[in-house]
C-alpha cells in the first residue's frame, strides 16, 4: 500500500530522525579546536619581511613577526600573519 500524496514518507522506527545521531563527517562539532587561532611556527620557514626579504622572528607574547632588518613588527590576527607594511608596527 502506498501513502497518499502529500503525506511525508514513513521512517523506520529504529532509525534516527534527520539531523539526529552522529555528527556529519565534515562537522567540527565533535572535535573542538583546543587553540583555534594559534600561529603555526612552520610558516617562519617560508615567510620573509615584505620590505627587505629578511628572515622574521616570532614573538608569541605580542603575536607579531619581527623584522630586525626593517625594524617592523607584523601583527598576527586569528593565527594569520598580516604581511602588509602599512599594517606593521615600527620598532626601534
Amino acid at each position: 500500500m502506498t501513502a497518499p500524496i502529500g503525506d511525508p514518507p514513513q521512517q523506520d522506527a529504529g532509525a534516527p530522525a534527520s539531523g539526529e545521531g552522529a555528527p556529519h563527517p565534515g562537522s567540527t562539532a565533535a572535535a573542538p579546536h583546543p587553540e583555534p587561532h594559534r600561529f603555526d611556527r612552520r610558516m617562519l620557514e617560508t615567510l620573509v619581511c615584505p620590505a627587505t626579504r629578511a628572515p622574521l622572528t616570532y614573538d608569541p607574547a605580542r603575536q607579531e613577526l619581527f623584522s630586525r632588518a626593517a625594524h617592523l613588527a607584523y601583527p598576527i590576527r586569528d593565527g594569520i600573519p598580516i604581511m602588509l607594511v602599512h599594517e606593521a608596527r615600527e620598532t626601534e
